[in-house]
């Protein structure tokens, strides 16, 4: 047993008695660089990061499930029965909400309940995807244990179709995808059409940079209407321009949109276009060792999404601008938006002072203390 498997080793023996069939592990993320343009189908590149769910899970013999975990004193029991029929609420539905998508998805629902004790380090609420590390380490886990067969690129679908259904959140496939495709020193760049999955090389370590998350404790949630609005006109934006998804669209189709559109859904579009632009040209700059570029494209990314798709919020600029007069490579929001987390990177040796920097803007402002650390890219989501 490892240090990662020893709380919901302990957990799961206190609450269900024994020991586990095994221990799984999945990932949050970063994204570095482009955001909300998954459900547009087009191109993001985020990484798996060092911060995880862990969960002990063995499969059962009826129809029961129990759930349990370290976030939440009570124990949630349910059924399969009630998991066909979409009956969870809480933090439940994330793990509940993946039994039900296997079932959809293989065309058959489980005949076996399973018990689970779930550990996360992932912070919740700050846009590094606590929700996919919890589904994908089920997902994974009740892939094993029930001898499902499915591949990666199926599970993230599992995953993303738990979250659109059963939670009611209408994200993209990034999360899952980053979460179960994550690989050491790499960057998961996805194309969110045809779900092609590359793994770039990143080079962070090698060049003495660090990636600084900064969490600015301003919560948000994906089910409420920000997100949903920003969605809506993405769509409407598609369908008057003629086309499938804003994916279809290029930065030299923007003149016509802005005939065509109404100020703000202009503004949506013109970030979602110029977003994919600036994710493939982020892979180029990466794959040639240009470390500068991608800083750059970074900051444009940050004005886009506080200018055009308005989704930042101040705690998230006053990272962003403490960083840039730091000398950091390149600095921006990551997420949906409305609060969470921004990310910076930088020489390793200044990570401290910026956090410090970062700290002492913020109680100068009144606002609630933010919480700083540097993550790293890692390996996917996998059996312990």
């Amino acid at each position: 047993m490892t240090a990662g498997t020893d709380t919901v080793a302990h957990l799961f023996a206190a609450t269900f008695g024994g020991s586990p069939a095994g221990f799984w592990r999945a990932p949050g993320r970063v994204n570095l660089i482009g955001e909300h343009t998954d459900y547009n189908d087009g191109f993001v590149l985020p990484f798996a990061i060092d911060r995880a769910t862990t969960i002990a899970l063995s499969p059962r013999d009826d129809r029961r499930i129990r759930l349990v975990s370290t976030f939440d004193e009570a124990v949630v029991e349910s059924d399969l029965d009630a998991v066909e029929q979409r009956a969870f609420t809480g933090w439940s539905a994330y793990p509940l909400g993946v039994a039900w998508a296997i079932g959809e998805r293989r065309g058959a629902p489980a005949t076996h309940g399973f018990d689970v004790a779930i550990d996360s380090d992932v912070p919740v609420g700050a846009g590094l995807s606590s929700s996919a590390a919890i589904e994908m380490a089920v997902a994974v886990a009740l892939n094993d244990v029930w001898g499902l067969g499915f591949d990666r690129g199926d599970l993230a679908r599992i995953g993303q179709r738990a979250e659109n259904i059963a939670v009611g959140a209408p994200t993209g496939i990034m999360d899952q995808s980053a979460s179960v495709f994550g690989q050491a020193d790499a960057a998961v760049f996805l194309d969110c059409r045809s779900l092609a999955v590359e793994q770039v090389p990143l080079g962070f370590d090698a060049a003495g940079l660090v990636l600084l998350v900064v969490d600015t404790k301003v919560e948000h949630s994906h089910a409420t209407g920000g997100y949903r609005d920003r969605r809506d006109a993405c769509e409407r934006g598609a369908a008057a321009m003629g086309v499938a998804a804003l994916r279809d669209l290029s930065v030299d189709d923007l003149p016509r949109a802005q005939e065509l559109l109404d100020d703000v859904t202009f503004r949506r579009v013109r970030h979602v276009v110029t977003e994919d632009a600036r994710v493939l040209e982020s892979v180029a700059a990466l794959k040639a060792g240009d470390l500068v570029r991608f800083g750059e494209l970074m900051d444009a990314s940050h004005v886009s999404m506080r200018d055009d798709f308005e989704i930042s919020v101040p705690q998230l600029d006053a990272v962003v601008e403490a960083a840039q007069a730091a000398g950091a490579v390149g600095a921006r929001m990551t997420g949906g938006g409305f609060g969470g987390c921004a990310i910076a990177l930088l020489p390793a040796d200044e990570a401290d002072a910026l956090a410090a920097d970062v700290l002492q803007v913020f109680a100068e402002r009144g606002w609630r203390e933010p919480v700083s650390f540097t993550v790293i890219p890692s390996d996917g989501a996998r059996a312990l």
